[in-house]
């Protein structure tokens, strides 16, 4: 099959050890693809993200002005990159940049960019202060979450029916598992300060972690899934290893998901299976997870099927994923000339 041409500028090209972003691993998920011959643009909102100085999955490199900054400093760089490269498709890997780019999907439309994307509503639908009620639409458990603004509710939080240990969690990100009152003032303060309030307090859901990760096409259908469980953490809890199952039951938690929101543009289920095997919901990403090049080993490129969607084409459900497939994480120095480094500082771009 002759690989079709295609342009896809991807954002969140960092690959912290502890807690890398999606970007990296879509980009290569992309250079990987069968249906497509991808040029990809690596988007970043910091110099020192390695993934803007790996040729061999971004083939130019651009810096981007954080979102709070202002919409139309966001925009007019977007516009220029487009003038400049001509990219046919956008695809945002991060939490926080969401919000804005959704509001912008008209916008972009006009530009000629195009985009699988949640609505806004869809995006506000699973944050995780409203898990509670998506856990309802799917008939799953969800452990009660509270939005805290003072940490003085951790005076009182066994009061209130929350006992320890209590997971403390940030809008966009983090999340901290204490088993103290100091413990939890120690991380409602540090993601406060860097994550800004409210900051989430949910119960504790004991049990094995797994995560699905999938594609809804915007009309209430689940193009693909795969589920994976963790078998190494960081500290951060994000997975270090994994290995790919299956089960019915997560399938169709999620498939419910997906019908009840209508949800369009990628996303990650994450949940907790205890001991009687019922799943509690512990967070709904609306973007790819880090770990989505294990999509690609077991055959199932999630990345290159949103972009199919993204542009037009009617794609079919995905057959089920293989299981017992594994894929561990590991890190490496990216040898970096000064000279290019200081092009991305000062330029804010580099054609690696």
């Amino acid at each position: 099959m002759k690989r079709r041409p295609v342009t896809v500028a991807v954002t969140g090209m960092n690959a912290r050890p502890d807690n890398p972003g999606p970007g990296l691993a879509v980009a290569r998920c992309l250079k990987e693809s069968r249906q497509f011959d991808a040029r990809v643009l690596g988007l970043s909102y910091d110099a020192l993200d390695p993934g803007l100085y790996l040729p061999q999955w971004s083939d130019a490199s651009h810096l981007l002005p954080y979102p709070s900054s202002g919409e139309e400093s966001f925009m007019e760089r977007l516009a220029g990159l487009h003038e400049a490269s001509g990219f046919d498709v956008l695809l945002p890997c991060l939490d926080a940049e969401l919000p804005t780019l959704s509001r912008l999907v008209p916008w972009l439309d006009k530009l000629g960019v195009a985009t699988m994307l949640p609505t806004a509503e869809q995006i506000r639908l699973r944050s995780k202060d409203r898990l509670n009620e998506l856990a309802d639409e799917a008939k799953i458990d969800c452990p009660e979450t509270k939005s805290v603004f003072r940490e003085d509710f951790f005076r009182t939080a066994t009061d209130e029916g929350f006992d320890y240990p209590l997971v403390i969690k940030g809008l966009f990100y983090d999340a901290k598992i204490t088993h103290t009152q100091d413990e939890a003032v120690a991380a409602f303060r540090r993601i406060a300060g860097e994550w800004g309030l409210p900051v989430l307090v949910q119960k504790f859901a004991a049990g094995e972690e797994i995560n699905l990760t999938g594609i809804g096409d915007g009309a209430g259908r689940l193009i693909g899934a795969v589920m994976m469980k963790k078998r190494a953490l960081t500290d951060k809890g994000k997975a270090w290893a994994g290995i790919s199952i299956h089960d019915e039951a997560l399938l169709a938690a999620a498939r419910r998901l997906v019908a009840a929101t209508r949800w369009r543009g990628p996303l990650e289920v994450e949940v907790m299976r205890g001991a009687d095997g019922r799943f509690s919901l512990i967070e709904i990403n609306p973007r790819f997870p880090a770990w989505i090049y294990l999509s690609v080993g077991i055959g199932q490129n999630l990345p290159e099927t949103l972009v199919r969607l993204a542009m037009g084409e009617k794609v079919a459900e995905l057959p089920p994923a293989p299981a017992g497939i594994l894929f561990i994480r590991y890190a490496q120095e990216v040898i970096v000339p000064l000279s290019d480094f200081e092009a991305v500082v000062t330029t804010g771009g580099l054609h690696v």
